[in-house]
Formats: C-alpha cells, structure tokens, sequence
C-alpha cells in the first residue's frame, strides 16, 4: 500500500489531477443517489465543475476560475446537521472535488491521498453498514476481502498506471471513460 502512496505523490501535478478527477467520477453517482432521496443538492453542479476539471486537463491554456468554482461547490454540500449515511457519502464527494480544486489553486500536497483514502473509507463505511459484522477483526477482514474493495484496489491501480503514462487527449478521454464506470459508484451503486 505504501508503494502506492509513494508512486501517487511522485506524479507530477497534472497526473496527481487526473487521478482525482476520475476518482471523482465514481464518486459522483454516492452524490446523485442521495441528492434524489434527500432532495438536496445538485448533481448536474458537480457535473459541471468536473467537467471544467477535464476540460482543463485537456486545454492547458483554458482560463477557469477555480476560486469561484470552490465557492459554487461549497454550497452544494449536504447541511451539516445532516448525519445520514447518504449524506456522508455525499460530502465525500464534495471534499473529493473540493482537494482537487485545491490542487488547481496551488499547492495541496496529501490532496491525491486524502482523495484515494475518501474513496476507500467511504466504501469501507458501506461495507460495514451491509454487512452489519459488529467483531472489529472480521470486520477488517470481510472489509479487505469484500468483492468491492477487490474493485476499488484494482480501480486505482489502473487509475495510477493510466496517469504514469503521458496524458494526452485519448488517454484523458479513456481515463475518464474508466472513472465513469458506467455510471457505477465505488459502492457498486448507480444513480439510474
């Protein structure tokens, strides 16, 4: 695991953005999901400020401004009285895109991890509340084994691999196509 961190932090800013970006893609599902059954928030918004993400991974010269995009997307956060764990998984995503834009500002150095690790932590989260194991060893052990964990690493690792090599337009258009995962959340959720 450690590797993996080390090869996230060596990436160069760009690839370190591209990894959160299709990271971010199969977060936003968790966010449409609970928009629909909370009646809050707005996924075509997230939509639209990842979308400025890609399009400036693909056009070095577009001028965005990502403060104001930060300010946009802070009021698409659930309310913070809301504990459901729909509401968590939203927030995931909105902290997710919220270090990604971070990155876009200037320097956020953990920003990639703090993304890779909200990915795995709210999936963690989902399993335990599926799986309603309440012993903290098998727990662990159902979490580590768990077909969508399975998924996640292997996610990752392709992600990574993906931005290690250089990114072009076909290449950012594949990585995108993978983070969208068809609409399927890394809870193996969709929002169809």
């Amino acid at each position: 695991m450690s590797g993996f961190h080390q090869r996230l932090q060596a990436l160069e800013p760009r690839a370190q953005q591209a990894f959160m970006a299709a990271l971010c893609e199969r977060l936003l599902p968790n966010y449409a999901l609970y928009a629909q059954t909370a009646g809050h928030g707005s996924p075509a918004g997230l939509r639209a400020i990842l979308d400025l993400v890609w399009e400036r991974l693909s056009v070095r010269e577009a001028r965005i401004d990502f403060a104001l995009q930060a300010e946009k997307l802070a009021e698409l956060a659930p309310p913070e009285g809301d504990d459901s764990f729909g509401a968590r998984r939203a927030t995931e995503a909105v902290a997710a895109l919220s270090a990604l834009l971070d990155t876009l500002q200037g320097e956020a150095p953990e920003a990639v991890l703090e993304v890779s690790r909200a990915s795995r932590g709210g999936l963690r989260a989902f399993i335990e509340l599926t799986e309603g194991e309440e012993d903290g060893e098998r727990l662990a052990a159902l979490v580590r084994e768990h077909p969508l964990m399975a998924d996640e690493n292997d996610f990752q690792d392709a992600v990574l691999e993906a931005v290690e090599e250089p990114l072009g337009r076909d290449e950012l258009k594949a990585l995108r196509r993978l983070g969208r995962n068809e609409g399927v959340s890394n809870l193996g959720l969709s929002a169809e």
